[in-house]
C-alpha cells in the first residue's frame, strides 16, 4: 500500500497559504516563520534598512578555536611536575594559577 504525505505551509501572519519559510536571527536567537510571497517581500523590505547598516556577526561563541597541542603538552608537563612535588591537581580542567606559578618558578631555576 502506498502512502502520500503532503505538507502544506500556512502563513503564520494571516493564516493563508505560505510559499516559503523565512529564517532570521535576533537578540541571539534564531527564528523561522512561514510566509506567503507577498508577506515575505514586505518582511524583507522592512528589514532591509537595518541590514544595510549592520555587520555580520561571527557564529558560535567568542572563545578561540580551542586548545593547541602545545598547550595540552604544557598542561601535561605541569600536572606531572605537580604530582612529583606532591601537589594534588585534577587530571582534567583548569590548573590552579598558584600551581602554574610554582611550576614556572621551578622551571626558571633550572
Amino acid at each position: 500500500m502506498a502512502q502520500r504525505v503532503t505538507v502544506a505551509l500556512e502563513d503564520d501572519l494571516d493564516g493563508g497559504p505560505a510559499d516559503e519559510t523565512v529564517r532570521f536571527g535576533f537578540g541571539g536567537a534564531e527564528y523561522e516563520i512561514d510566509l506567503s510571497k507577498k508577506i515575505a517581500a514586505v518582511f524583507r523590505k522592512k528589514i532591509t534598512p537595518f541590514l544595510e547598516h549592520s555587520r555580520k556577526a561571527r557564529r558560535g561563541s567568542a572563545r578561540g578555536a580551542g586548545r593547541t597541542a602545545a598547550s595540552r603538552q604544557r598542561s601535561g608537563d605541569i600536572r606531572a611536575w605537580a604530582k612529583g612535588q606532591g601537589i594534588t591537581v585534577s587530571e582534567r580542567g583548569r590548573i590552579p594559577a598558584s600551581v602554574v606559578e610554582q611550576y614556572q618558578a621551578a622551571s626558571t631555576r633550572h
